[in-house]
């Protein structure tokens, strides 16, 4: 298949997924769902891309494998998450019933056709890898799995740290400043970003290969600016208040380092 085709056909079927799952979502009346399907979206992704694929075998598995493991990894993290909660949808979508109150169910299902081009997208690390017929695994690639385990690690890490913090029910209302989240407000963010950015590495050893680059900066501006922390931190001040507002003051937004100290 000629890679024009590969992404274009992916295209196609990513928006019919989505629309479907729009559907889903609003028989549920529970909008939150989009972010569990936009994160198994990426391991269907990279399948197809390896089995459509032209590149060298071995490659085009890799990829797909540490694709997949990151994906389903974070959509059932995402799952247990949205669902502990269900039929009480999460507070960003709550905000965006109120933006767009004149006309939710259109724009929402526009937003829901962008995460699925967000995929496409996002995922050219995928499709330039498993486009790659050079039969041997470069040093970049080898350097980007190594830099995947270490994110793929840390963001796990970080997700069962807040997800213990949260199990305990006298931590009800206060900030989780534990382990990782001693460092950074976000540290699965970050971990997330550095996963994007491994995935950019590898991709560097195949030809165009530093298109990719629009993974990592687009997941960083999202993070940094959009739907991440900004939208996160709405909540969590709104939940948490003046507690949250202290935890801004003595700690990094996004990458780990030492808390300030308050006079």
């Amino acid at each position: 298949m000629t890679a024009p085709l590969l992404i274009l056909s992916a295209l196609g079927g990513l928006c019919l997924f989505f629309a479907l799952f729009y559907f889903l979502a609003a028989r549920l009346n529970n909008y939150g769902i989009v972010d569990i399907v936009w994160a198994y979206a990426f391991a269907v992704l990279a399948i197809y891309y390896a089995v459509g694929g032209s590149g060298w075998p071995l490659r085009r598995g890799l990829i797909a494998t540490l694709a997949s493991l990151w994906s389903l990894r974070l959509g059932t993290h995402l799952y247990r998450r949205v669902m502990s909660h269900h039929p009480i949808e999460d507070g960003r979508y709550q905000q965006l019933r109120k933006n767009w109150a004149g006309n939710f169910p259109a724009m929402m299902f526009g937003f829901f056709q962008l995460q699925a081009l967000s995929v496409v997208v996002l995922a050219a690390a995928f499709a330039l890898a498993c486009l790659n017929p050079a039969p041997a695994l470069q040093p970049l690639e080898i350097a980007g799995a190594l830099l995947w385990l270490v994110a793929f690690g840390g963001e796990a890490l970080a997700d069962a740290q807040l997800a213990a913090f949260k199990r305990d029910p006298a931590n009800r209302g206060a900030v989780c400043t534990r382990g990782l989240w001693h460092y950074s407000r976000h540290p699965n963010y970050f971990f997330e970003w550095l996963i994007w950015v491994a995935y950019f590495v590898f991709a560097l050893a195949s030809p165009l290969g530093w298109i990719a680059v629009i993974g990592p900066l687009s997941i960083l501006f999202l993070l940094l600016r959009v739907t991440g922390i900004p939208l996160t931190e709405e909540q969590a001040i709104r939940s948490k208040g003046a507690a949250y507002h202290r935890y801004q003051a003595t700690t990094s937004a996004f990458i780990p380092w030492f808390p300030k100290k308050l006079p």
